[in-house]
């Protein structure tokens, strides 16, 4: 399993776009073959953050996700902005 947590900071003149944008991004990431998990939620805290958490299947999906979001809609309204992410194999997860 390949899961990637962190946050994405969205500055104040785009949070519009990304907060219309992110509903489809969503949807399309959770239908992705290998994808157990997709959240990206506001941070209650911190203005314009969203918390993200992903879990995929394996490397071929997470990879397969990552090419399909920089050809994307989301991946040209989201061009720039600054994430902070982590990303592990998890081999304590079970398919």
């Amino acid at each position: 399993m390949i899961e990637l947590t962190g946050y994405i900071d969205v500055p104040e003149g785009r949070r519009e776009a990304i907060a219309t944008a992110l509903p489809l991004h969503i949807e399309l990431t959770r239908a992705e073959t290998g994808c157990v998990r997709f959240d990206v939620a506001p941070d209650p805290k911190v203005a314009g953050r969203y918390n993200v958490s992903e879990l995929f299947t394996d490397r071929q999906s997470f990879d397969a996700h990552q090419a399909r979001v920089k050809a994307s809609a989301w991946g040209e309204i989201s061009a720039g902005i600054p994430r902070e992410y982590a990303i592990r194999e998890r081999p304590d997860l079970k398919k």
